[in-house]
């Protein structure tokens, strides 16, 4: 449910328009890296969105609305799968199927 919303924010965006989609995956992928390494990192969910900033990102700015569009996803995993999966892979093989 959270990827589509993610998508369609993210097809909106200006910005996406000049991406391919490789490259917009590929940052959807890194914000869910950074979620999921904000989740290891012990961040209460409602703080993500400040957490992640503090790493100072790299993707573009658009792709900070998607934060709390993904947190719950990524908080929703049981941190077995948090520690032991790659989540941003599987995020990333999604999109691209898409």
């Amino acid at each position: 449910m959270y990827r589509y919303a993610l998508v369609a924010l993210l097809a909106a965006s200006p910005l996406a328009a000049a991406e391919t989609k490789q490259e917009s995956c590929q940052y959807q992928a890194d914000v869910v890296a950074a979620i999921q390494q904000a989740r290891l990192d012990r961040v209460k969910e409602r703080d993500v969105p400040t957490a992640v900033a503090a790493t100072n990102p790299t993707w573009p700015a658009n792709y900070n609305a998607a934060i709390p569009l993904i947190a719950p996803w990524v908080y929703q995993q049981k941190m077995r799968d948090v520690r032991e999966q790659d989540l941003s892979a599987a995020w990333l093989e999604l999109c691209l199927k898409q």
